[in-house]
């Protein structure tokens, strides 16, 4: 029987597993906690790739340069295999003695005692948990891992494989919306670029009917002409950069409202900065509300304020993170866009800040530019 103690740190492990929403984070949460909770010198856990191979596979006691040093990812090959076809647990006082080994590159550390879990969602076997080497003395002749040791690794499995599967969910969620967004993007660029090329055509036909009889006419009608096929540019770069990904979850929330601003910079006649102080790394759907926020009331404020000016910031107050998108455009009265039926996505972004537990803020009027504020807790 386990400790209070004990008990204490399985049910912090398992609230660690399922609090996580990235795939990633959810294989690194329960690795760890099977490695610190077992007691063991090695973990790992190894998703199929339904190919021979594994499409993921996350270890805890290696280091950076050693994992380097291993090479590529395994194949699904003895001890490996085994797991993954007959979603059978396995301990071993000796995996290097089981017939099913196989053997693994130069760099790879020493395995002795073995104590390997599948990861299943019913029937389906999603991966598989390893250890290996317990610390501290094995019994005579027999695997440092007991009985106990199984047990526990088969709860961590179960509650792992509902974490796995959840996060995956979540993930294809935000697939979906991502591509919801895309659309939608896609169909505005339709619609924006759509008139301004059939405005295009309208005044150069103008201007090639003037030539002969108002040469003076003609000359600004070509002016025109101009000024319209720079907003086209301008719409069509500033819709490949909302169609265009950011990498939060390589790069995070950071550098990717850097990029963002650096690049509509580059693509619109408004100057746009970007300061950050304070923040660092949030959960991931904290992170990706903010980013969207903020492409949202970007957008409204290159296209529909003429504003010269936009700044971006990302700051703590308090325990909180705040981002605040303002404007020095032509601003709006918020009652009168509600009566309208138009909201410039406010809408959108009240929904998005209130999932995440925040709040939106904004402050216009007509003349005087827009603020944008959207505040989330920190922690």
């Amino acid at each position: 029987m386990r400790s209070r103690t004990g008990l204490a740190a399985v049910s912090a492990a398992l609230l660690a597993m399922n609090r996580q929403l990235q795939v990633r984070d959810v294989l690194q949460t329960i690795v760890a906690s099977a490695r610190d909770l077992l007691d063991a010198e090695y973990a790992a856990l190894g998703v199929s790739d339904d190919r021979g191979g594994f499409a993921r596979f996350v270890v805890a006691g290696v280091d950076d340069e050693q994992w380097k040093a291993i090479g590529p990812l395994p194949r699904q090959h003895g001890i490996l295999a085994a797991m993954l076809r007959d979603a059978a647990p396995q301990r071993l006082a000796d995996v290097r003695r089981d017939p099913r080994f196989q053997g693994w590159p130069a760099a790879h550390p020493e395995l002795a005692d073995f104590l390997g879990m599948p990861v299943a969602d019913g029937e389906e076997v999603l991966g598989a948990l390893f250890l290996a080497n317990k610390r501290g003395p094995a019994e005579r002749g027999g695997c440092g891992f007991t009985g106990e040791d199984e047990e526990l690794l088969r709860v961590l499995a179960e509650h792992a494989a509902i974490a796995l599967t959840n996060a995956r969910l979540h993930e294809r969620s935000r697939e979906l919306t991502i591509a919801g967004e895309r659309a939608r993007i896609a169909h505005e660029l339709h619609d924006a670029v759509s008139q301004k090329l059939f405005s295009l055509r309208l005044t150069a036909q103008a201007a090639a009917a003037l030539v002969d009889r108002d040469p003076a006419r003609a000359r600004e009608e070509l002016r025109q002409v101009a000024a319209l096929a720079a907003e086209a540019a301008d719409e069509l770069r500033a819709t490949v950069v909302e169609l265009r990904p950011a990498a939060l979850e390589d790069d995070g929330l950071v550098a990717a409202l850097r990029s963002q601003v650096q690049v509509l910079d580059r693509a619109h006649g408004a100057s746009l900065t970007f300061d950050t102080q304070g923040v660092k790394a949030l959960p991931a759907d904290r992170e990706e509300a903010l980013l969207r926020v903020a492409q949202e009331a970007l957008h409204n404020a290159l296209r529909h304020s003429g504003a010269g000016r936009v700044e971006v910031s990302l700051t703590r107050r308090g325990a909180a993170v705040v981002l605040r998108v303002s404007d020095d455009g032509s601003g709006f009265d918020p009652t009168a866009v509600r009566r309208a039926g138009r909201h410039l996505g406010l809408v959108s972004m009240r929904d998005r800040a209130a999932a995440v537990g925040g709040t939106l803020t904004v402050e216009s009027e007509s003349g005087k530019g827009t603020a944008v504020e959207m505040e989330v807790p920190g922690g």
